[in-house]
């Protein structure tokens, strides 16, 4: 049918050519993105599980960010017990020194002068050992008279449940060092309230050692978890570079060819003029 006011033949080639052009576009875009999926009519079910997983991977990102300041803290108060430690190891040497009756009134008043400074160093760490203004090591409670033991809840996980929380006590409340400050250096059981204190202070530092043991493989976790979801994305949404350049092949020949056909499209009712 030779008709002049439709042409349907043109019609026909402008569709395909609107597809072609719809297709190349895709094609570009996925070449400049390096995605397949940048809306989600491209594969809806896709998409949404894409968005998923990409919101997990930043909450992960936040967890580790959590583990490692959680482990810095940490760190701030080993060395902070260490320090305690070295003190208390030399406070025991002169201790151990001043029992020895070799040493007259003026000697033993320089051991204590060395005691009582080291002592009060000690009385400055446990004041002022802190994180981000937490004061890990505790605090009395003037108050109520009692020593406010110090827990600290690190967010390993990205939910709510137990199991994303590691509970980490980081008090230090050295009671038996308190006990023995006042006593006298000569007496040779001054030394055993420095074992205590000393022993105490071994298993606060593994108590932490522990605790950093355990955040250290809660980041592990993280590490591996992360790679996965990774992974995972990609196949989701990575575009396969060889696929989309064979597309925007097809569609840029397909394109060239329908404007190549409706230019010739356009010219068939002229037809028309050679009845006349």
């Amino acid at each position: 049918m030779l008709s002049l006011n439709t042409n349907l033949t043109s019609l026909m080639v402008q569709k395909n050519l609107k597809k072609a052009m719809d297709g190349l576009n895709s094609a570009l875009e996925k070449f400049t993105t390096g995605k397949k999926l940048n809306h989600a009519k491209d594969n809806p079910a896709n998409y949404a599980v894409a968005k998923q997983i990409e919101s997990k991977l930043s909450a992960w990102s936040v967890a580790q960010d959590n583990i490692v300041m959680g482990y810095d803290m940490l760190e701030t108060a080993s060395s902070s017990a260490e320090l305690i430690y070295k003190h208390m190891i030399r406070i025991r040497d002169l201790c151990q020194q001043a029992s020895n009756g070799t040493y007259g009134e003026q000697s033993i008043n320089a051991i204590k002068t060395e005691i009582n400074g080291r002592v009060a160093e000690i009385e400055r760490i446990k004041k002022n050992t802190e994180y981000n203004g937490i004061k890990l090591f505790g605090e009395y409670d003037l108050e109520n008279n009692n020593f406010v033991e110090k827990y600290v809840n690190i967010q390993v996980g990205i939910d709510s449940s137990e199991s994303s929380r590691v509970k980490i006590k980081t008090s230090l409340s050295l009671d038996n060092f308190d006990n023995f400050i006042n006593m006298d250096i000569t007496n040779p059981e001054i030394l055993n309230k420095i074992d205590d204190t000393i022993n105490e202070l071994l298993e606060y530092q593994t108590s932490i050692g522990a605790s950093q043991n355990r955040l250290e493989y809660a980041l592990d976790y993280v590490d591996i978890t992360t790679k996965n979801l990774t992974s995972s994305l990609s196949t989701l949404q990575d575009a396969d570079i060889a696929e989309v350049s064979s597309e925007f092949i097809k569609y840029q020949i397909l394109q060239q060819a329908c404007i190549t056909l409706l230019s010739t499209a356009n010219q068939m009712p002229s037809s028309a003029l050679q009845l006349l």
